[in-house]
C-alpha cells in the first residue's frame, strides 16, 4: 500500500522537555551554550588533529571520526529544539521528522561502534607495540573506520523502513524534543511488535558486540600492563587509555543508568533523559575528556590557538 494512504499525520507536534512556559528561556539559553560548547570543543579536536602531523596516527584518526559525529549528533536535534522555542511553533513535518530519526540513531550507533574500534586500536598499541605500526597499516583503518558507519546506517535504514509501514491516525503530539524511535512507536495506532522486536535484538547486538570487544581487550591490556615490572611503565601504558576509558565509562554507564536502572516508570522520561544524554551531554563532554588527558593533545591545541605548527614527525 502506499505510502500516503497509511499515515494520515502530515506533521508531528514536538512537546519538548517541558510545557511550561516560564522554563523555555531556561531551556533556550542552557542548550544553545551546551551546543555551541560540542561544535567548538569537538571542532577544535578535528582541527588539530587534522592540521598537527604529530597527531596523524590511527588513535587520532578514529579520535576525530568520533568528534564528527558527535557534532553531528547533537546537530540531529537541538537547532530544532532551539527553532521550536524561539518561534513557539512546535510542528514538524513527517518527512523531516523520519528524516531526523534516521540521522539520530546512525550517529548514537556510530559513538559506540567507534569506542570498539578505539578499543582495539589501544589494544594493539599496549599488547603488540612492536608490530603496531604493521597491524594498524593504512587498509586495516580505512576498513575500521568505514565499518561502523556502514552499519550504522544499515540500523537504521532498517528501523526507518519498518517506521515507514507503520499507522500514524489523529494523535500527533509527541512528547519529546526531537523524533526518537521509541515515542513514536508508542504515537503510532498500529501494530508495533515487529517494529519493537527489530529494536530489541538490533538494538542488544549493537550494545553487546562493542561493549564485549572493549571488555575483553581491556582484560587483555591489564594483563599486558600488570607484567611490566616498572612502576612508571605501568603508569605510562595506563595513562595511554585513560582518557578513551573514561569516555566507555560515561556511555555505557549512562546505558545501565537510564535502560537497566530507571528512576522512573513513565517510558517517556526516561526516553527523555537518555536522548538527552547520549545526543547532547556526552558529545560535549567527549572533547572536554580528551583534552584535559592527553597531553599530545593538549599540546596540539596549544599549538592551533597559537598559530603554531606541528614539526613533522621523523620516520
Amino acid at each position: 500500500m502506499h505510502l500516503g494512504n497509511q499515515t494520515s499525520v502530515s506533521e508531528f507536534l514536538l512537546l519538548g522537555l517541558s510545557t511550561q512556559p516560564e522554563q523555555q528561556e531556561l531551556l533556550f539559553a542552557l542548550f544553545l551554550a551546551m551546543y555551541l560548547a560540542t561544535v567548538v570543543g569537538n571542532g577544535l579536536i578535528i582541527l588539530a588533529i587534522g592540521l598537527d602531523s604529530y597527531l596523524h596516527t590511527p588513535m587520532y584518526l578514529f579520535l576525530a571520526n568520533l568528534a564528527f559525529a558527535d557534532i553531528s549528533s547533537i546537530s540531529t536535534s537541538v537547532p530544532t529544539m532551539l527553532m521550536n522555542i524561539q518561534t513557539k511553533s512546535p510542528s514538524i513535518s513527517y518527512e523531516s521528522c523520519v528524516t531526523q530519526m534516521y540521522f539520530s540513531i546512525v550517529f548514537v550507533v556510530i559513538d559506540n561502534f567507534l569506542l570498539g574500534v578505539m578499543t582495539c586500536d589501544r589494544f594493539v598499541a599496549i599488547c603488540h607495540p612492536l608490530n603496531y605500526t604493521a597491524i594498524m597499516g593504512p587498509r586495516l583503518c580505512l576498513w575500521l573506520t568505514a565499518i561502523p558507519w556502514v552499519l550504522s546506517n544499515a540500523v537504521a535504514l532498517t528501523h526507518t523502513l519498518l517506521l515507514l509501514r507503520l499507522v500514524f491516525c489523529d494523535g500527533n503530539a509527541l512528547p519529546h524534543f526531537f523524533c526518537d524511535l521509541a515515542p513514536l512507536l508508542r504515537l503510532s495506532c498500529s501494530d508495533t511488535t515487529a517494529n519493537e522486536l527489530v529494536l530489541f535484538v538490533v538494538g542488544s547486538w549493537v550494545i553487546t558486540l562493542p561493549f564485549a570487544l572493549t571488555l575483553i581487550s581491556y582484560v587483555c591490556v591489564v594483563r599486558a600492563v600488570l607484567r611490566l615490572s616498572p612502576t612508571e611503565g605501568r603508569w605510562k601504558a595506563f595513562s595511554t587509555c585513560g582518557s578513551h576509558l573514561t569516555v566507555v565509562f560515561l556511555f555505557y554507564g549512562t546505558i545501565a543508568g537510564v535502560y537497566f536502572f530507571p528512576s522512573s516508570s513513565d517510558p517517556d522520561n526516561r526516553d527523555k533523559i537518555g536522548a538527552v544524554l547520549f545526543t547532547v551531554v556526552t558529545p560535549m563532554m567527549n572533547p572536554f575528556i580528551y583534552s584535559l588527558r592527553n597531553k599530545d593533545m593538549k599540546g596540539a591545541l596549544r599549538r592551533l590557538l597559537h598559530g603554531r605548527r606541528a614539526l613533522p614527525v621523523m620516520p
